[in-house]
């Protein structure tokens, strides 16, 4: 069976903001369940690790391994749309563009998404994808269950009332716990959404910031470095007509990308140029109405190539630390021209979610490809910990094993569930050694007993 499986030898690998980069050994495309345990079963024998590659857009060295490398793709589809129950079971590999499309022939959508859709579902719920809106959770807070291939090569299913001690642990894993080859997700009837974009003067903005949050059943702003002027943007449900999306599309294309290239390429070849490009982008945005179906409206294209940090925080704590954020960037002058992304997301109870028992804040912060950012992002992590921040695990960030255990309450029990299904430790790369499991670990366990 190992020779028909799909596998290519000494393939490079990269992920898509270039970030990080590996030559695997082998890499495999299993296109069944029973080709992936063979290969775990495989790797186990020739002590091999592995680590599985959705779409690549985690910033991180999450994927990163010179040994065998799993690629869902070939493990994709809708198996079936269970409308009773309100809810979809999808194969691991499957693009959320693509769940999006199946699901939105049959009339029904995922409750929330981000504002990108290339990710696998597996990856998005491994790293803990999230959209905007303070009544919905992130992509994994979806998962009704899971299966997933162990570390010792047994299919587990895992839910609530299924192995429910393993279920929440499961739910944001980095991948380290299993790979995850078949979802059920809750769905619901597919809406139409009425979308606007417009901006607002900061002050103004403040004061309305509250009611924006509460009153919206999805929001959320954009921050320019250098400028008093906020993109806000709402998604409300309409019995209106959806519209064709056609020149919608082609204007985020050539403003938001092409454009926006030709802009952050001038930004780099001329750093001082930041704050007035900066201020550019913000006095170019428009008053923007459009109706349309959910899966339709949430993502937009990302074609320009970034670095990203993105830090979760109390939402009571929103407010406060923007301001401290525009002062920094403003005292610092640092040189940048790209927006601060900020959303909203519903408390959880899922152990290694950022979100995990408070109603949440996501702050993104970004840096044009090829443009220093390390003491940027420094200076913002700074601020993000200061208000309690945990990071998102999919985004570039400088947190330590035991700044970790300081702010994930259930990072203990995570581990304890990691060993006990993957004992021979196949899913580990270095760099999740690096930030949750090792030497270091036990030594502060037992200090902090």
């Amino acid at each position: 069976m190992f020779s028909v499986i799909k596998a290519v030898q000494g393939k490079r690998w990269r992920n898509w903001s270039h970030t990080s980069e590996s030559t695997p050994e082998k890499t495999f495309y299993p296109s069944s369940i029973e080709e992936v345990v063979f290969i775990v079963q495989e790797a186990l024998r020739q002590k091999k690790k592995i680590r599985v590659v959705g779409a690549g857009h985690s910033f991180t060295k999450l994927v990163e391994t010179n040994d065998w490398l799993i690629s869902l793709d070939s493990l994709s589809g809708i198996e079936q749309i269970d409308e009773a129950n309100g809810m979809v079971t999808v194969l691991g590999g499957t693009r959320l563009y693509q769940l999006g499309e199946g699901l939105g022939l049959a009339g029904y959508a995922q409750e929330n998404l981000g504002d990108i859709n290339v990710q696998s579902i597996a990856g998005a719920i491994s790293t803990g994808t999230h959209g905007t809106g303070v009544g919905f959770g992130s992509i994994p807070s979806q998962v009704v269950e899971l299966t997933i291939v162990t570390g010792t090569g047994e299919i587990l299913t895992v839910s609530e009332k299924q192995n429910g001690d393993y279920f929440k642990a499961c739910l944001v894993s980095l991948g380290s716990l299993g790979i995850i080859v078949k979802v059920k997700l809750r769905i619901i009837k597919s809406p139409v959404y009425e979308y606007r974009s417009e901006k607002v003067e900061y002050g103004i903005f403040l004061e309305r910031l509250k009611n924006y949050i509460i009153e919206n059943r999805h929001f959320e702003f954009y921050l320019f470095p250098y400028s008093d002027v906020v993109q806000v943007k709402r998604m409300n449900s309409t019995s209106r007509k959806p519209q064709r999306l056609f020149f919608h599309h082609f204007k985020n294309l050539l403003l938001e990308n092409y454009l926006f290239f030709a802009l952050s390429e001038f930004s780099r070849l001329f750093p001082r140029s930041s704050s007035t490009i900066s201020r550019l982008s913000a006095k170019g945005v428009g008053k923007t109405t459009i109706v349309a179906t959910s899966h339709k409206l949430f993502a937009t294209p990302r074609l320009v190539k970034f670095r990203e940090i993105e830090y979760c925080i109390p939402l009571a704590n929103l407010k406060v630390a923007i301001q401290e954020v525009r002062e920094c960037i403003e005292v610092k002058k640092y040189n940048v021209h790209f927006p601060i992304e900020c959303r909203t997301v519903k408390a959880d109870d899922i152990w290694l979610s950022p979100s995990y028992q408070r109603e949440s804040a996501y702050i993104a912060f970004h840096m044009y490809k090829g443009m220093p950012y390390d003491e940027y992002f420094r200076d913002m992590e700074a601020i993000m910990q200061k208000y309690e921040g945990r990071p998102h695990w999919g985004k570039m960030h400088n947190l330590g094993k035991r700044d970790l255990f300081k702010i994930y309450p259930k990072l203990t029990g995570f581990l304890a569930i990691r060993q006990e299904l993957d004992p021979q430790e196949i899913f580990l790369n270095d760099y999740i050694k690096d930030i949750l499991v090792g030497k270091e670990v036990d030594k502060y366990l037992q200090e902090n007993r």
